[in-house]
């Protein structure tokens, strides 16, 4: 193994590599779903067939090798690593390639010896990069260790950067890999930078302190604002924080991407107040309403009493509804009396039209406990599930308040219980959550607890299966059981084949929205099922009218689902399609509430996600209107989906 280890490390001196970018090639024409060999492949992937697939492996045509190969990137089955591990050595280079992806896919540890000595024996540069990633998903101590060691050529250190990014993921320790990706954020590669910077800042309880000065320079002065947001990340990241609030404050002042600006408001909470509210304050008016509320956010969390009046005011002032909500809960949080202001949102709440204002509204009063009785009515009484799903939410934050008022325990007792009987599936899971929260102690708080079991018996798989496994879990968790494994989605929405048949290879759809027109260029090829199900729903009419239910600063903006709060679904799910794609920006996932639980509701980027890589479905791609999708906010309206050439 050791051997193994030097051969492999040495040819990190000679690789020349570049991480592929999501892309859809061709232009125009037929796709490639005319070959019936290729539909039979989709199909068992789609019906997780491992077997079967497997002997598509043996297959003569390198296209079908390959293909087969890719679908267990999306089947996960560890009991084809020797397969695909085998397939490693095909004299195609495109199957070697996919063959990689997968087992990275696959994440076993049994793959990385596999993966080192092809790494060892491979020339092709593309699939030299692809192993290289794949072993980092892979990655033992060893191994990690090793990728972490060795200075690469340039033209190999975008692969390096990915591979530690991957290996990011594992739970190892990332001391040498830390170093190493210090060295990268130097590097010419966009690339090379922009996985670095995404390792220091997505690596769970890394502390990239090491990397500082690094970090520093590249989030004022690299030319990628990708990089720039990245880099941000990491400054939050950071335990030393001598010299960060200067950096901060540059950042949130100078750059001219306003999503940089909102990673740069993340470093914030690390730092006193005293250091950073100018920078804050100034924030708060930034031309940009997504980093206004990020900073609002900020400001909620930290701003001292003293600055309760000047927030209510600024609060008033405000004329984005989702911004001044938040004020109103700032200024709440932070009030000696917080009577005034709790009847001033009070006031708000009765005269707001829009039911996500309405929401917003209910939590920004959690700030004041002795609102529950207000809230507790409005959840009940809701017109629409956006303001009960964010009033069971506001009431469970109150619960959960470290000076929550333990006389009021049994009311809480009985609010979740009658959230949970109401049958509404966002109240019935929040709820649950609540109860099984162990800083509650609520673990005898129900000698009764049959209420939750006939909630999760009225439940429909698999539409409902994001509430049925809070409630299992709140079950488990109230009986002294470990957790029940989570029932297998059942395979009910085979692939229209018919629809995706009569799609071009780069067929678009439109999205007229209330903030102007989107267009998606929909990856039929790599992901044919997503596609096919939005294809039939949005001929349907489905998504017509409906909200952006979700949007995240700097992540997502989110829509499609029926009931407008994000619990909603159709009543079936289609499988999980995942392909040798990347999320960049503007890049369109199917939202799950785990692998294979797809349905209805969809996701664009604002920036790239990598951690969202290879765990939700791509299949479509902005290529027009990214402008406006920068604009979306909560309650913009979908006005009508359709297909165009």
């Amino acid at each position: 193994m050791k051997k193994q280890l030097r051969n492999a490390a040495a040819l990190l001196l000679l690789a020349v590599a570049c991480r592929q970018p999501a892309q859809n090639s061709a232009a125009g024409g037929v796709n490639k779903f005319s070959d019936a060999t290729l539909r039979r492949i989709y199909t068992l992937q789609d019906e997780r067939k491992t077997q079967a697939l497997l002997e598509f492996l043996e297959r003569p045509e390198t296209m079908y090798r390959r293909e087969a190969a890719l679908a267990f990137g999306s089947v996960q089955d560890s009991t084809a690593v020797p397969a695909l591990s085998s397939a490693l050595k095909d004299p195609e280079t495109e199957v070697r390639k996919a063959s990689a992806y997968a087992l990275g896919q696959i994440g076993s540890a049994s793959a990385e010896p596999a993966l080192m000595e092809a790494y060892n024996q491979e020339q092709n540069i593309p699939v030299r990069a692809e192993i290289l990633e794949a072993w980092g998903k892979c990655a033992s101590q060893n191994g990690l260790n090793m990728i972490s060691r060795y200075t690469a050529q340039p033209q190999m250190e975008a692969a390096q950067a990915w591979a530690l990014y991957r290996a990011g993921q594992r739970k190892l320790n990332y001391t040498g890999a830390i170093t190493k990706a210090a060295v990268l954020l130097a590097s010419g590669q966009e690339e090379a930078r922009l996985g670095a910077a995404h390792f220091l800042g997505r690596t769970a309880k890394l502390d990239p302190s090491p990397a500082k000065a690094q970090v520093f320079k590249v989030v004022q002065q690299d030319p990628s604002a990708n990089v720039r947001m990245a880099a941000a990340l990491a400054l939050g990241k950071m335990a030393d924080t001598v010299g960060l609030a200067p950096v901060v404050n540059a950042v949130l002042r100078k750059d001219t991407d306003y999503r940089v600006r909102i990673n740069a408001v993340r470093p914030l909470y690390q730092l006193p107040y005293e250091a950073v509210q100018v920078a804050a304050w100034n924030a708060l008016s930034d031309k940009h309403p997504l980093v206004a509320l990020s900073a609002a956010e900020y400001l909620t969390a930290k701003a001292p009493a003293t600055e309760s009046a000047r927030l209510l005011k600024a609060a008033e002032e405000q004329k984005d509804w989702r911004v001044r909500a938040t004020l109103f809960g700032a200024a709440l949080a932070s009030a000696g009396q917080k009577q005034p202001v709790s009847q001033e949102i009070q006031k708000r709440f009765a005269s707001a039209k829009n039911p996500y204002e309405k929401a917003a509204l209910l939590t920004a009063l959690s700030k004041d406990a002795t609102q529950y009785p207000f809230i507790e009515q409005q959840t009940f009484r809701a017109a629409h599930p956006a303001i009960s799903t964010a009033g069971i939410e506001a009431l469970a934050a109150i619960r959960g308040q470290k000076n929550f008022d333990a006389s009021a325990a049994p009311v809480f007792n009985q609010i979740f219980q009658k959230a949970i009987q109401s049958g509404d599936v966002a109240m019935v899971g929040i709820a649950a959550g609540a109860i099984r929260n162990p800083d509650l102690k609520m673990k005898d708080a129900y000698a009764d607890r049959a209420f939750l079991t006939q909630a999760r018996d009225k439940l429909t798989l698999p539409r409902d299966i994001e509430t049925y496994l809070e409630l299992q879990k709140t079950l488990d968790y109230l009986e002294g059981k470990t957790s029940a494994p989570i029932p297998a989605t059942p395979f009910s929405h085979p692939i229209n084949w018919a629809t995706v048949n009569k799609l071009q290879k780069t067929q678009k759809a439109r999205l007229k929205t209330s903030k102007g027109d989107i267009t998606f260029e929909l990856l039929v090829e790599d992901a044919p099922g997503s596609v096919a199900n939005f294809v039939e729903l949005l001929e349907q009419g489905f998504f017509n009218g409906k909200n952006y239910h979700r949007v995240v600063p700097n992540f997502v903006a989110q829509g499609g689902c029926p009931r407008g709060d994000g619990w909603g679904s159709t009543d079936y799910a289609i499988r999980s399609e995942f392909a040798d794609l990347n999320y960049l920006e503007g890049y369109v996932g199917m939202a799950s509430a785990g692998k294979d639980t797809e349905s209805c509701q969809w996701f664009i980027t604002h920036s790239p996600t990598p951690h969202l890589d290879g765990k939700y479905t791509i299949f479509a791609r902005v290529v027009k209107g990214m402008d406006v999708v920068h604009q979306l906010n909560i309650g913009d309206r979908i006005e009508k989906v359709e297909l165009v050439r």
